[in-house]
């Protein structure tokens, strides 16, 4: 912010002597000033400094044009961003400024403090108007005669100053900032003139406490420090209304002049732990001279402080999501929403500016009971680095009929720091479960989970569970229909997608392919329907690409060649546990600005994606794969259990491997991804077991805390029935899925269950 001047002194504690051309700008300068005090007396606001009435009489005319009402604005404040704790006590994630700033009232400030401020800066505070001609004059008679710099402004001058100040960082461009601070901190006499009128403006409109309290708030104390109450915490871990005598007198030091009297610096010359930091010192005992001089404290109060070392323990203040450890990325997220919803300002510039200087409560949507889960399971199950493979693994739960983003995790520290991400590959700003324009990346292909919307699509448009379709394998599939970009043929490509048992094909029913994942069942199944409209099903449900291109259409994107973003399928599952009523996400809950009250925040919207009884469907066909399908592992793992129904996926060479699934409460999409490169996790073990299984390890590890505590109703036209326990088959399945061939997911299935693409 800005300094009432200096002691003047060159660090020896002497003041050099005036030259003869320095005597005679002082001099000048006294002229000035006194030509202004002889305006103030003109103005009735003091009989005290009558030294020149003439210039005075010529000033007037000039004063009296000059402005005398201060807009004063709301300070920079830093916000803060908050999850939900296990007893719905909100739990600080990150704190975001521009200006370490916390607000406080007059009975937060200690008496210590006030004092202080008085007597080092203002003696005469609640005697005058707004402007103290005696130190004023005072002050311009130093300059003159000794050469010592001396401000001689009141705390009111001094808080119009700084009220100046900040308005000038509130500007869009640096530029603009640097032109407003020259001319708000210019030494001239119209500037001089100009803070003293809106002094007296300010002294006519607020009690002096009132303003006592805002030159306490808005003052700066060094670096990014602002306002008595952060620089208590930075400084000594204390609060405004906790500091001693002592500490109130050392801090206030730093407000007459920040760059030379903090004390964050311990290793300067001049001002640093090895002198005691002098200089500071030098003010702050001048300070308590002061406040004994005016009885502010007594003789012993003064001994014992003047006795007192400096001795700062620096708690360094910190800024964004570092600070929110596991729960990094989805505060990260977080952020993103802030600087890129409109309902937070006009373009992006301004609502970061916003969200850092406006003192916010931002209460998200993050449930800290699921996120703990996802953490605990993720740091059980992938490592953060692995030899030979870049390994990425994620986990996102979304509440059903809400759209609120309940867990988001990945197996990776989270830090923005290039220097940080170059000593390790646990590291990374990258998050992996959102779109790349949100932070993330450029989205993985979730294989099998895909095929729920070309069954979505089937059963829409009125085909059955049971109608079957000819899954032999082919090179040539003959033509699609698209209505978007005419007939597809793909003969010519030689494409020739394979099942993952290598089945020989079999006309298999619509809800056999769903069960085993048939890749050649959706593809014959696409073959009686519109590629179009399967990628308008799947927009429907709210998928997209990653990337932001649009979703490719072809008929290998059936068994999901499309980049997502794991968030986005979270989504979709959600709107299909919502009778096909897919919500878009959302990570704020409310918002409290700094006046405490209520800011109008993003909501969900939620449309109807598909016909309701074709949904129901669709839920018992998943409910299948969890019954009996390449999900019967997450199924019977999730205790307690409520009706559920979900979706596996493996990419081509298992370099992907997914588990989506959702009950009518919380939708959760896990995944063990190849970030770079390729790997097949079939042939990898972690210390947990086989890197192909382990998203049925986390699966059920999230949703049984969900399940404990959302429950799980019926889903609507739907019965699905509890898991056989106690089924010693099936255990011994389940532990072996995804043995074979590229594509697998089936666990041992029956007899008229084909194996297949999981």
């Amino acid at each position: 912010m800005v300094s009432n001047g200096t002691n003047g002194m060159n660090g020896t504690g002497v003041t050099p002597p005036r030259s003869f051309g320095g005597v005679v700008g002082g001099l000048i300068g006294l002229v000035a000033t006194s030509a202004i005090a002889g305006l103030l007396v003109t103005v009735s606001l003091t009989p005290v400094l009558a030294l020149t009435g003439v210039a005075a009489t010529s000033t007037i005319n000039v004063f009296e044009t000059l402005p005398d009402y201060l807009e004063i604005e709301p300070l920079a404040q830093r916000s803060n961003i908050y999850a939900t704790g296990t007893d719905g006590a909100p739990i600080l994630l990150a704190t975001l400024y521009d200006q370490n700033r916390v607000e406080v009232g007059w009975d937060d400030i200690g008496q210590n403090v006030k004092d202080a401020a008085i007597a080092g800066e203002d003696p005469r505070f609640y005697d005058h108007g707004g402007v103290d001609l005696q130190g004023t004059m005072r002050g311009a008679l130093t300059t003159a005669f000794r050469g010592s710099v001396q401000g001689g402004s009141s705390i009111t001058q001094q808080y119009v100053k700084n009220v100046l100040v900040q308005k000038c960082e509130m500007l869009p461009s640096q530029e603009e900032i640097s032109d407003c601070y020259a001319a708000a901190t210019v030494t001239t006499a119209s500037r001089k003139l100009k803070e003293m009128r809106l002094a007296i403006g300010v002294e006519k409109k607020y009690a002096k406490n009132d303003i006592l309290r805002q030159y306490l708030n808005i003052a700066g104390f060094g670096g990014r420090v602002y306002g008595i109450e952060a620089a208590a915490a930075y400084y000594y871990g204390s609060t405004a209304s906790g500091l001693t005598v002592a500490q109130a007198a050392s801090l206030v030091a730093i407000v007459n002049n920040p760059g030379k009297f903090r004390l964050d610096r311990p290793a300067s010359e001049t001002n640093g732990a090895a002198n005691g930091y002098q200089d500071n010192r030098q003010r702050r005992d001048y300070i308590l001279g002061e406040m004994l001089r005016y009885g502010k404290i007594t003789q012993a109060e003064f001994d014992e402080a003047m006795a007192a070392p400096i001795e700062p323990i620096i708690h360094e203040p910190s800024t964004g999501c570092q600070t929110a450890g596991a729960n990094a990325y989805f505060c990260d997220y977080v952020i993103h929403v802030l600087a890129n919803d409109p309902v937070f300002g006009a373009d992006e510039d301004a609502r970061i500016k916003n969200i850092r200087r406006g003192g916010f409560d931002v209460y998200t949507t993050l449930d800290l009971d699921l996120q703990n889960a996802a953490i605990s399971t993720m740091n059980e199950n992938v490592p953060k680095i692995r030899a030979g493979w870049d390994v990425g693994a994620v986990i996102s739960s979304v509440e059903v009929g809400s759209g609120r983003v309940l867990a988001m995790t990945q197996n990776k520290d989270y830090s923005q720091d290039p220097e940080v991400q170059a000593t390790g590959s646990n590291w990374s700003s990258v998050n992996y479960n959102t779109d790349f324009v949100a932070g993330g990346s450029s989205g993985f292909q979730p294989g099998s989970t895909y095929k729920v919307f070309t069954l979505a699509d089937w059963l829409n448009t009125g085909h059955s569970l049971d109608e079957r379709v000819d899954s032999a394998p082919r090179s040539a599939w003959g033509t699609f229909n698209d209505s978007c970009l005419g007939p597809q043929n793909y003969d010519s490509e030689g494409w020739s997608p394979k099942n993952d048992a290598n089945e020989s094909g079999g006309n298999y029913s619509a809800l056999e392919a769903t069960i085993g994942s048939i890749n050649t069942g959706f593809i014959a199944m696409a073959k009686r329907l519109d590629l179009c409209g399967i990628r308008k099903m799947a927009e429907a449900f709210g998928v997209h690409r990653a990337d932001g291109e649009p979703l490719s259409q072809s008929a290998a994107s059936v068994i999901g060649t499309n980049e997502i973003a794991p968030l986005s399928m979270a989504v979709a599952f959600a709107g299909i546990a919502n009778n096909g009523a897919t919500c878009t996400p959302i990570v704020i809950d409310r918002m409290i600005g700094a006046d405490g009250t209520e800011v109008p925040i993003p909501i969900s919207r939620c449309e109807q994606s598909m016909l309701s009884d074709a949904n129901h469907q669709l839920v018992w066909a998943l409910s299948q794969v969890m019954a009996r399908g390449t999900a019967v592992q997450s199924n019977t793992s999730t205790v307690p259990w409520v009706p559920m129904f979900g979706k596996t996926g493996t990419t081509d060479g298992a370099k992907d491997t997914w588990m989506s699934g959702a009950s009518s409460k919380v939708a959760t999409v896990v995944g063990v991804v190849t970030v770079t490169g390729n790997a097949n996790q079939r042939a990898i073990n972690f210390e947990s077991g086989p890197a192909a299984t382990a998203r049925h390890r986390m699966w059920p590890a999230v949703m049984s805390v969900a399940n404990a505590k959302y429950g799980g109703d019926p889903f609507p036209g739907v019965f699905i029935t509890p898991p056989a326990v106690a089924e010693d088959e099936d255990a011994d399945a389940d532990a072996d899925e995804d043995v074979g061939g590229d594509d697998t997911g089936q666990d041992e299935p029956e007899p008229d269950v084909p194996e297949g693409n999981d």
